[in-house]
């Protein structure tokens, strides 16, 4: 193989030379040059398809392959043009591709000028172009990242009060103790609520009401969390929890203000981690506790805040208590 001559295609005069000179080469090797020029009509049309004269320099050569005479792009296209009857001489060919050569280095001041103004075109219409592409793919990750994030919304929220699900409390609960567990200058503390006789209550006054009632619980909780600190869930039914960054007296006093806003007709249980839990406590004990408080809380009257016998001593029951019964006489 023989490369005679390479030219970058960037404007039509570029593209029409190119044309020139190889008719040129054709004749010089012996080739037919009628022939020639009807391949060339095909073979420039299919140039100017693959970016030839449009600003963009693209990179053509002439070559011979045995007897065969070939466009080829460094796009990977391949045009053959003719065969010749017999292969020339190669000192002739080296000629040739000598003089064609330096033709297409000759620097016409008119030419240049157009050829960079039109590469200029080209290279600002295909930063614009791929800008355009750019915002638009960004616009559409965007539409599936929120979409994405709906959805994962929607598989971890309770329909009916917009709280966290069972299954988005599985996922935190389990990430946040592992923190807590491991950095124990960050106390957190879980609460298992349960409202007391809704059973009776949704029987009393209808489904409705019993959903309204429901809806009443979580906005307590809501109100007395911090929004991306905190975390409040429903279980579904009459169970709810809550997660808080915190030790167990601020988690008590949270407590007490759902109690006060359902006026004392909830049953709550508390469960916390600091600095001091030992090593050796693992999730399911730690729900256990707040699970084993609730049920005290019910099993000693309902509508009271009980912590767990761990945390006994900093829960302040006594307080509790009397926050429980004045709830209760509030409401009588």
């Amino acid at each position: 193989m023989v490369e005679i001559f390479k030219q970058n295609l960037a404007i039509e005069p570029d593209v029409q030379n190119f044309v020139q000179l190889v008719l040129s080469a054709v004749a010089e090797m012996g080739g037919n040059s009628f022939a020639a020029s009807l391949a060339l009509l095909d073979a420039a049309r299919r140039l100017r398809g693959a970016g030839a004269g449009t600003g963009y320099p693209l990179p053509v050569a002439l070559v011979l392959e045995d007897l065969d005479v070939v466009i080829r792009c460094d796009t990977g296209q391949e045009i053959t043009l003719m065969q010749l009857r017999e292969a020339p001489a190669l000192p002739h060919v080296e000629r040739i591709s000598q003089r064609l050569q330096k033709s297409t280095e000759v620097a016409d001041p008119a030419l240049l000028l157009q050829r960079n103004q039109e590469m200029m075109r080209y290279l600002d219409e295909t930063r614009q172009r791929t800008e355009r592409e750019l915002a638009e793919l960004q616009a559409s990750l965007h539409a599936r990242q929120q979409e994405l994030h709906e959805t994962m919304k929607q598989a971890e929220t309770d329909p009916l009060t917009g709280l966290f699900n069972r299954r988005a409390f599985d996922v935190r609960l389990d990430t946040a103790f592992r923190r807590a567990m491991r950095q124990r200058d960050e106390p957190l503390s879980l609460l298992l609520f349960d409202l007391d006789y809704f059973k009776e209550i949704n029987d009393q006054y209808g489904h409705q009401y019993g959903d309204a009632y429901l809806n009443k619980m979580a906005q307590a909780m809501l109100g007395v969390i911090r929004q991306d600190v905190d975390a409040a869930f429903r279980f579904g039914g009459d169970e709810f929890a809550m997660l808080v960054a915190a030790d167990v007296s601020t988690a008590c006093d949270k407590a007490v203000r759902v109690l006060d806003a359902m006026t004392g007709k909830v049953s709550i249980g508390i469960a916390s981690i600091n600095r001091i839990t030992p090593d050796s406590m693992d999730l399911e004990s730690f729900i256990r506790q707040a699970d084993d408080a609730l049920y005290q809380a019910k099993r000693s009257g309902r509508g009271r805040v009980v912590c767990s016998a761990e945390k006994r001593g900093d829960c302040k029951g006594e307080c509790l208590n009397k926050a429980a019964k004045d709830s209760k006489a509030a409401a009588a």
